[in-house]
């Protein structure tokens, strides 16, 4: 799915290029597990369809997920590193508390995907009353939820991919026209 490659392109990118960032080093391991595409380059087989519009659909190949030409790279890139700059603007909106209930909810093995979902769109909205009003609804609850991502595998490396699944789930799920709308 395309968008939902998209929506894992700007969480990955926009945690590259945020400030604090204490587990960079452990950002490329979201690629070996092909969570975000690798490599800036397209590998189709000649055999995969194209589709009506003259792309070719996305797939993946040996395991990892490959690129859709249709995705901009670099326009994901420009987005991502505009909407660290306004995350590190809210990042003294977000209290300790909100972080650490959230990292208790990912630690939580018996929680379903679905109910980390929950508590991570309930931490969003919450958050997102606090923001200024001159700051769009929709770019807000973006910026939160991907700067709560940064937070909590700044807290907890370890939760890494758990939070960054989730993060792309809720997005995908809730933001995903604004984010089409936005490329």
């Amino acid at each position: 799915n395309g968008s939902v490659q998209m929506e894992h392109m700007l969480l990955y990118t926009f945690l590259e290029v945020s400030s604090d960032c204490r587990f960079r080093e452990q950002l490329p391991s979201l690629q070996s597990l092909g969570t975000v595409p690798v490599a800036n380059v397209c590998l189709y087989d000649d055999d995969v369809e194209l589709q009506t519009d003259g792309n070719r659909s996305g797939h993946l190949q040996n395991g990892e997920l490959v690129f859709d030409p249709a995705v901009n790279e670099e326009v994901v890139r420009i987005i991502a590193a505009q909407l660290a700059e306004i995350g590190d603007q809210f990042d003294k909106e977000i209290k300790a508390r909100v972080v650490n209930d959230l990292v208790q909810h990912f630690l939580n093995e018996n929680l379903s995907g679905e109910e980390i979902t929950r508590h991570m769109s309930a931490a969003v909205e919450g958050l997102a009353r606090a923001i200024p009003s001159d700051v769009e609804q929709e770019k807000a609850m973006l910026v939160l939820a991907m700067l709560l991502t940064k937070k909590i595998a700044n807290t907890m490396p370890s939760l890494l991919h758990r939070v960054f699944s989730a993060t792309v789930n809720y997005i995908s799920q809730q933001l995903h026209n604004y984010i089409v709308r936005m490329v």
